[in-house]
């Protein structure tokens, strides 16, 4: 019966053994969870914003390796065991990142997640030709991919245009077309019903010479009205830009025009031919297109520069003539001074 007993007791201190192993164990568990999600918790060792750039498909591992390499993880390992604990693998995002300084691991899991990649800008100016925008985008280092779309003068919207690392030159020059596009249809919807011209090619053909001819946006709406009158009574455009453009493409022409050139007859030039050129001289900004499609009330033919960056306008010649005699004596007094 003794012997029973030992046995009995034995196989009790045995299992007594198990359980407290076990507890300990549980316990050393929680207490190394609680340190490794105490230590993820807290805030990183970056001392400074960094940008990591994480190609698509990039692993985990490799996305911690980044990280690592610009200082924003003591230990690369417990950004993978997190992201592995939480089952989030899958829903970390490539892109651009900029983590704030003093990120910790769990903040930089959920920026990664949320997918909040940098922006940058791409602003391509109103009255730039289509190959002067084209060149912004080509030389831009932040776009990706060749250029190879070659859309028709005027059919881009100047605007500035946001995107990230890794977009494409052709995905953006889509979408400059497409917005041009959109302004334009919802424009034309509201437009005035005694405009000179029947379509939306020539509304944008009127747009690029209305935002050549003037830098002051509150006088697009008059500039719009007088070349509206003029082809109303099939008065020729004259205007200067036209003449620059069937010169030298759209590319500033560094001086004044010459007698001879006025005189040179392309087809852009409206000083020799009637109405519009064939097409736009530029890409116009919304505002000219509103200007183009909804012209200022006004019975001005002819407008002049005042010498302070507008203009002035009148109805009849005699009027302008004396605008224009008022602007060649400001003309020699501003040469005068330089």
């Amino acid at each position: 019966m003794a012997a029973k007993r030992r046995s009995g007791g034995g196989a009790t201190s045995f299992l007594t053994f198990i359980v407290g192993l076990m507890l300990l164990t549980a316990a050393a568990v929680l207490v190394g969870g609680w340190f490794a999600w105490r230590e993820a918790s807290r805030a990183g060792p970056l001392k400074a914003d960094a940008v990591v750039l994480f190609e698509p498909g990039a692993s985990v591992a490799s996305m911690a390796e980044q990280l690592a390499d610009v200082g924003a993880l003591r230990y690369p390992e417990l950004f993978i065991a997190v992201v592995r604990l939480k089952g989030q693998s899958g829903a970390l995002k490539a892109g651009e990142f900029r983590i704030p300084a003093g990120s910790s691991v769990l903040e930089i899991i959920d920026l990664i997640i949320e997918g909040k990649s940098i922006l940058h800008y791409l602003t391509a100016p109103e009255g730039r030709t289509t190959k002067q925008i084209l060149r912004l985008i080509a030389e831009n280092e932040t776009l990706v991919g060749e250029l190879t779309l070659s859309p028709a003068e005027g059919e881009l919207l100047p605007e500035t245009y946001a995107f990230t690392r890794g977009r494409t030159r052709d995905d953006l020059v889509k979408e400059m077309l497409d917005a041009q596009d959109k302004v334009l249809a919802e424009i034309w919807e509201g437009r005035a019903m005694d405009l000179p011209f029947t379509t939306q090619e020539e509304a944008i053909i009127l747009a690029s010479i209305v935002e050549k001819e003037t830098g002051v946006p509150e006088e697009r709406p008059l500039i719009a009205a007088v070349f509206a009158n003029r082809l109303k009574k099939k008065m020729r455009l004259q205007s200067d830009p036209t003449i620059i453009y069937g010169l030298t493409g759209g590319e500033p022409l560094g001086r004044g025009l010459r007698v001879s050139e006025i005189e040179k007859r392309t087809p852009y030039n409206t000083y020799l031919i009637d109405g519009l050129p064939p097409t736009p001289i530029a890409n116009p900004g919304r505002a000219a297109i509103e200007a183009v499609l909804n012209p200022a009330e006004s019975d001005a033919l002819y407008f002049v520069a005042d010498g302070t960056g507008g203009h002035v306008f009148a109805a009849t010649l005699e009027e302008h003539n004396r605008n224009v005699a008022e602007w060649r004596r400001v003309e020699r007094a501003q040469r005068e001074e330089g």
